[in-house]
Formats: C-alpha cells, sequence, structure tokens
C-alpha cells in the first residue's frame, strides 16, 4: 500500500502544492493537491517527479579532479565527505587569509527555476558570514529589473497581482503557462469571470492565444511601446489624475538647466532649504514639499500635477517644468505611428490597449525576463512601471500587491557581511546603481576580474547550480576563467558543463529526498497564511545531500558555525518560525503545513505621510538618483545592442532579430535526460517565419546554422507563422544527451554543438542593471548541407 505524503514541488517558482506517492523508499509519482493553495495543477516536469529522483546521471558521491583542468576527462576520484568539505574550507580559508575574503567569489542558480530555492538563504547567509561582495546569482538576467529596479520607482518590487479581484491582467514579457503553473492557473480564473487580457510578447504563446490585446512587440523595443501607450492615456485623460497628484512626485518642478528638482534655497537665494518645490494652482503660488514628512505646505489641495514656471535663480530666468509635464512631454514624442515604426505593431493597437488598460481597471501585471533580458533592460522596467502608475492601482484590490505575510525571521544573514566589504563588489564602480548594491554580480564581471584580475583577481569560487557555461553570456570566456581559477568546488545534481572545471563537486540531492520550510506562498493572501515543513519522502540517493546541509557542515569547518547553530539545522528551523508562535515540533507533524489568517492590506501608502519607500516618499516619476548615476531620470528608450545595430556591416550580415524564451518542458538547462519530457521536445529548435525560412532555401525540420557576431551554432528549423518575418526564436540550455532515448548531448563550446549562449556577446550590457541581450540579438540562418530531417 503506497503512502500518500503532502508536499510542495520545488522545481521552479511556481511551488504547487503535490502530494507524493511512494511505496517501500521509491517515489512512484507527484499529483497535484487541490487542497493547497498553489495545488490546483502540476505541469510535466512536477509529475516526473520519479524519473528526476532515479536519472541515472545523477552524481552520487563527492568527487576531486585527478586531472588538470582542459584535459578531456577530468579523472574524477570518488572522495568521502569529510575529505571534499575539509579540503574547501582549507582552500576558501587560505585564500581568505591571503588575500581578504573578495577574492572568492559564490555563484548560485536561480531559485525560480531550480531547487535551490529549498535552500537559497542558507547559501546568501554563508556568503555574508565569510564576508565576500561578489556573489553571481544571475539576478540581472531573472529577477532584478521587476523586483530592484521596480523599487527605484515604486519603493518596493512588483509584489503580486490580485488575480482573484482584477479588472484586467497585464502580461508583459511573461509567458506563465511555461514559467509559473500557479500564475497561469490566476491568470485562466480571472479570464473566466470576465476580467480582460492584454500580453505582449513577439511570440503568440500561452495566454497571448486568448488575448484581448496581444502586442507582437519588437524584441528589446518595450520601452517605446510603454511610453507610446502611456502617451495615449495622457492625451485621453485616460489615467489616475488624482493618484499621481497625490502620491507621486509628478507635481514637484524640475530646474531645465541642471535637471535636478527645484528646492526652497532655489527660490530664497539663501543656503540650505532643502525643500522641494512644485506649483499651487489655486493660490497661483510655490508650495514647499518636506520629502522627510512627505507633506505639502499648506496642503496638498491645488497642487498642479502639469506646470510650466520660470524662476530667477541667481538672476538667471531658468524655466521649470513638473516632473509628470516632463513624463509627458517625453510619452509625446511616441505616438501611435512612431511607436508602430520603432515596435512593430499596429498604431490602433496602441491607443486600443491604453484605451483597455483605463477602462478595465482595477490592473494587474507581471513583468519578467521577456523584459528583463536586453540591453535596456532597467529604463524599460521604468517605462512600464510608470504605465501602470496612470491606472492608480498600486497596492489596491485587484492590482498589483504586497499581500500580509507572517512575521517569520530572514536568515539570509545580511548582517554578517563585514562592514565595508560590499564597497569592494567588483562591480560597485561600473553599476552603483545595480545589483552590486547587494554585493550581486555578472558573470561578465566575474570573467573579468578572474582573467584580467580587474578591479582584483578573483582566486577561488563556490558554486551551487549555477550553470555558468550554458546558461550565461560568453560560454568561451566562462570556459578561460573557470580553467584559471585556483581553486573550484561546486554542488549540483549532475555534472554540468561548469561542473567539469571544479576541482571538487559535491553532489546535492533531489528535493524529495530532503525536509524543506517555506513560509508564505507569494501569489494570494490564501498562500501566505501557509507554512509548510515539507518532509523528506525518501532516502537520499548514494551520499547526496541538501544544499542545507552541505552549507551547515562546510561553516562548521571554516570556522563560522556559530553563525550556524553549530550544525543544528533543527535550531535554525526553530529560529525563523519563533517569531510566528508555530511549532517546529508540530508542524513537522503536519506535512500538510498549517495556516494562520491573515487580513490583506490594501493602499497602505495612504496610511503613513512617506507612503513610499524613496527618496521623495513618493512614486519617483523622475529620479533624482539616477539623474546622480549619469543616467536619464526618466525612462528614455535607447535601442537595444545600440553599437551592433548601428554596424552597416553587421546589419548586412545579421539581418534578423534573434530572441529566445523558456521551454515549458524543462528548467533552464536541466533535464533533457528525462525521457518522459525529451520526448515531447527532442531537438533544439530555432522558430522562423515560412517566408524568411524560404528565402534562404530552408525547409521545416532542416538543420540550419544560426549565426550571430558572437559564434555560431545548429539547430532545428520549425516554423511559426505568427512570428514577425525578422524575428528567430532559438532554445537554449541544450547540452545533455538522454541515454534512454538514444539522443547524444551537444558539446558546450562547438559550432556543431547548440549552445544558445555562444551566440551572445557581453560587450554592450544595460548600464545599470548589466543584463546580457539574451532577448534581442542580432543574427542570420543558414542551411547546413546533408542534415536534413
Amino acid at each position: 500500500m503506497a503512502d500518500r505524503i503532502p508536499g510542495f514541488c520545488a522545481l521552479c517558482r511556481s511551488r504547487c502544492g503535490s502530494v507524493g506517492v511512494v511505496e517501500n523508499g521509491v517515489l512512484l509519482a507527484q499529483e497535484p493537491d487541490p487542497s493547497h493553495p498553489t495545488g490546483k495543477a502540476l505541469c510535466m516536469k512536477g509529475r516526473a517527479a520519479p524519473e528526476i529522483v532515479a536519472n541515472p546521471q545523477r552524481l552520487l558521491y563527492p568527487v576531486r579532479r585527478t586531472a588538470p583542468k582542459g584535459s578531456q576527462d577530468p579523472g574524477w576520484r570518488r572522495i568521502s565527505w569529510d575529505e571534499a568539505l575539509d579540503e574547501t574550507a582549507a582552500q576558501l580559508n587560505r585564500i581568505k587569509a591571503a588575500h581578504g575574503a573578495e577574492a572568492v567569489a559564490f555563484s548560485i542558480t536561480s531559485p525560480s527555476g531550480s531547487p535551490l530555492s529549498d535552500g537559497i538563504k542558507w547559501v546568501e547567509r554563508l556568503v555574508n558570514a565569510f564576508g565576500s561582495p561578489n556573489l553571481s546569482r544571475g539576478t540581472e538576467i531573472c529577477n532584478w529589473h521587476k523586483d530592484e529596479a521596480h523599487a527605484y520607482t515604486f519603493g518596493r518590487g512588483i509584489g503580486s497581482p490580485d488575480f482573484e479581484h482584477t479588472g484586467c491582467v497585464l502580461l508583459w514579457g511573461h509567458n506563465p503557462s511555461a514559467t509559473w503553473l500557479d500564475h497561469a492557473t490566476g491568470v485562466n480564473d480571472a479570464v473566466r469571470r470576465g476580467a480582460k487580457l492584454v500580453v505582449v510578447d513577439p511570440r503568440r504563446v500561452g495566454f497571448a492565444m486568448r488575448a484581448d490585446q496581444w502586442l507582437r512587440v519588437r524584441p528589446g523595443s518595450d520601452g517605446a511601446l510603454a511610453l507610446g501607450i502611456a502617451g495615449e492615456m495622457i492625451r485621453n485623460g485616460w489615467f489616475d489624475a488624482d493618484f499621481l497628484r497625490e502620491h507621486s512626485n509628478g507635481p514637484l518642478l524640475v530646474r531645465g538647466d541642471t535637471g535636478r528638482l527645484l528646492r526652497e534655497g532655489d527660490l530664497s537665494g539663501q543656503p540650505g532649504g532643502a525643500r522641494l518645490v512644485a506649483w499651487n494652482e489655486a493660490r497661483g503660488a510655490f508650495a514647499c514639499y518636506d520629502p522627510a514628512t512627505g507633506l505639502y505646505e499648506g496642503g496638498p489641495e491645488g497642487i498642479a500635477l502639469r506646470a510650466v514656471r520660470t524662476v530667477a535663480i541667481d538672476g538667471v530666468e531658468v524655466e521649470c517644468r513638473s516632473a509628470f509635464q516632463r513624463y509627458a512631454d517625453l510619452c509625446d514624442d511616441y505616438p501611435p505611428d512612431r511607436v508602430a515604426q520603432i515596435c512593430w505593431v499596429n498604431a490602433d493597437a496602441v491607443t486600443q490597449t491604453a484605451r483597455l488598460l483605463f477602462h478595465h481597471r482595477p490592473v494587474s501585471y507581471y513583468a519578467w525576463s521577456g523584459v528583463g533580458q536586453h540591453t535596456n533592460a532597467t529604463q524599460t522596467d521604468r517605462a512600464i512601471a510608470l504605465l501602470y502608475a496612470l491606472t492608480g492601482d498600486f497596492d489596491a484590490q485587484g492590482g498589483n500587491v504586497e499581500f500580509s505575510h507572517l512575521p517569520a525571521r530572514d536568515v539570509g544573514g545580511r548582517e554578517l557581511m563585514p562592514a565595508g566589504q560590499l564597497a569592494k563588489c567588483i562591480s560597485a564602480q561600473a553599476q552603483p546603481l545595480g545589483p552590486a548594491r547587494k554585493g550581486a554580480i555578472g558573470s561578465d564581471a566575474l570573467y573579468r576580474a578572474i582573467l584580467q584580475e580587474e578591479p582584483y583577481a578573483i582566486r577561488a569560487l563556490v558554486g551551487f547550480g549555477a550553470n555558468l557555461v550554458m546558461s550565461h553570456a560568453n560560454p568561451q570566456a566562462a570556459r578561460q576563467a573557470l580553467s584559471k581559477l585556483e581553486f573550484c568546488v561546486h554542488a549540483d545534481v549532475t555534472l554540468t558543463p561548469t561542473a567539469q572545471f571544479a576541482d571538487i563537486v559535491l553532489p546535492v540531492n533531489t528535493p524529495w529526498e530532503r525536509e524543506a520550510l517555506r513560509v508564505g506562498f507569494e501569489v494570494s493572501q490564501a498562500a501566505e497564511e501557509l507554512v509548510q515543513l515539507r518532509p523528506a519522502m525518501i532516502p537520499s540517493a548514494g551520499e547526496s545531500r541538501s544544499d542545507a546541509w552541505i552549507v551547515f557542515e562546510l561553516a562548521k569547518r571554516m570556522g563560522l558555525g556559530e553563525h550556524f547553530w553549530n550544525g543544528d539545522i533543527d535550531a535554525a528551523y526553530r529560529y525563523i518560525l519563533e517569531p510566528t508562535g508555530i511549532s517546529l515540533e508540530v508542524l513537522r507533524q503536519q506535512p500538510e503545513g498549517m495556516r494562520q489568517p491573515l487580513a490583506p492590506a490594501y493602499r497602505k501608502y495612504a496610511r503613513q505621510p512617506r507612503g513610499f519607500a524613496t527618496p521623495s516618499g513618493k512614486v519617483e516619476v523622475y529620479s533624482e538618483t539616477f539623474l546622480g548615476a549619469g543616467q536619464d531620470p526618466l525612462p528614455g528608450y535607447v535601442e537595444p545592442v545600440p553599437r551592433l545595430i548601428a554596424d552597416a556591416a553587421v546589419k548586412q550580415a545579421f539581418p534578423l532579430v534573434l530572441t529566445s524564451a523558456k521551454l515549458p518542458q524543462f528548467c533552464h538547462s536541466q533535464h533533457r535526460q528525462i525521457p518522459s519530457l525529451r520526448r515531447k521536445s527532442p531537438e533544439p529548435v530555432v522558430t522562423l517565419h515560412p517566408e524568411t525560412a524560404a528565402g534562404r532555401g530552408i525547409a521545416n525540420g532542416d538543420w540550419v546554422a544560426l549565426s550571430t557576431p558572437s559564434g555560431t551554432v545548429r539547430m532545428k528549423a520549425a516554423f511559426d507563422t505568427h512570428l514577425d518575418q525578422r524575428v528567430v526564436c532559438a532554445q537554449y540550455g541544450w547540452w545533455q544527451g538522454s541515454q534512454e532515448l538514444g539522443l547524444a548531448g551537444y558539446e558546450p563550446f562547438s559550432t556543431d554543438g547548440a549552445n544558445f549562449n555562444l551566440l551572445i556577446g557581453d560587450g554592450e550590457l544595460d548600464p545599470i542593471s548589466g543584463s546580457a541581450p539574451h532577448r534581442s540579438y542580432v543574427c542570420n540562418v543558414r542551411p547546413l548541407e546533408g542534415k536534413s530531417a
């Protein structure tokens, strides 16, 4: 008789509630758990759990390299956990003692597309306790824009769409059918209730096929589209003027000479006077605003949202425009016909979308990597955020909200980072507004610090699942950099192309073989009320262990045990849970989890004077923070990879736009060895319009050479009549073979391979975040002789 054990799937961001079916220590199935707030459905990856556990390619024991790096065969030799951890601790402490903690970098895979979500906080705690300001976490091509760049506008991340109460869902560069199943469930339920749906995506996939408005945007031109839609909303009065007047810095006047906000001292000519200045239309006078209190002198009545005033400053007449007027002027530069030319969308669709968004409020939206993987990603996020501000639905019921959550303790350990260490981050000077503010670095900066030792030498790398070779731009630089390291240790489930460069590789188990604590499941108020300790459903295969166990054991050997409860993970769980009043022992007896009812709170900004965690205490239409860092304080549009597309020779050789997207069958570069998943997508594919193919002599199913200024790979052609003829979409993450299906793997550094990232250069990056152009590069496609289907 099989046991049915409640839990949740940790393979991706959705963390779907599930039930494990176990018999005699074997996982037979993983099924959805409809009683769980995220358990209405389970994707094909989640249902493949038994195959993932039984995968013959799994790493089961710690191994050490015996051959020099660069050898075709690393000569892996099995070692004990004590040997592996003792040597790792000794090497890292040696380098730290000689060169400082900053000489050791860490890397982690995305918790949004891997089971690292079970243990990421422990890895972060180790990084902070060790004192490294250099963590390569891929945030610049994953979550940074929607979470951190978004905070430059609203003071917090994008939040959660309130699907239950929304009147219109806007999906921008986010296909939840492939990336977040519970989001897909929420969108589907909202549409069934009558909510309108707008999808911005170069491909007609997922919800784009059901959308009231599908905008087939040119990859990388999303910022211009956002400005164009916003311009139509402003021109037609389809926006919440009261929200912007009361809760944004839109009324504040901006000096035409310096670009800085007008200050009280500018009016008086006296030093000091740091209060900001708006125009009170009703009184016909200037009104000072105090960011410290969030209050206007004399109250907010009569404050003008749109104003143009001439001010005498030090004897010079200076025109000052309100921040909102400047934003409106910027949007006015992108009328529908110009947007159509830039973005390759129908001009009428721009107006129709603007009308739909306003007349079907409240609007909820989500934008993810489809927006973030471009060289203009940060300003694009700002443009979309300000478009959303026009609806007035921020933190409103039916809009994007931050649901109430339980008071669990955060164990990421930011307080453990030694004073002054974050300033040593290798990206701090180049990208002061970007991920470096929290010690996160891009792969380009990591490779440069290893190879050129700029701004100083990185000598060791500690990796937790980050497959840099397959998931980041410029894999050739990755190969050189990883080969040069003095020491590299990598923890993973399989021997990935990146793990092949390590000195020691540590075997990580699967989610069904370990406990994991989750406080809140994010997507709804009901989901945030749930606390669950997922049990280990089956024994760990071989000597594989959890990321948490590895971190705690390594910390003890590095002399950091006091920060990790001396290796007692249960004590750490109790520390997290203590403020909630939930006992670990009781929670362990209830694997389905425990709920603590919470009341949602909407429009929280209206109940406190400084409603937003921004410099002005308001929604930042105009960002002096950006201005001070030499960036555009408004979300001005800049073309993606501008130097490449401005080069006439490049344009002639590579006339097509290359984009990419996640396959629903796989988690990034994982699981292509799993038979049930690989059968659905046996070969790497590049999708193009039939007319584009015909002009190049390519038939459906032909093997083709896909080339960019950075490299060439081979893939199979597939036709899609819904794509723009100037756009091709290629798959990423291909390296694994499937023994069961007789399918060979793909060499990650060869032109005969299919490593998408060989095509993507890192010479042009987003100047603020460092994002690489994974979804808006230039390319061409040609047939390969003798390689048709």
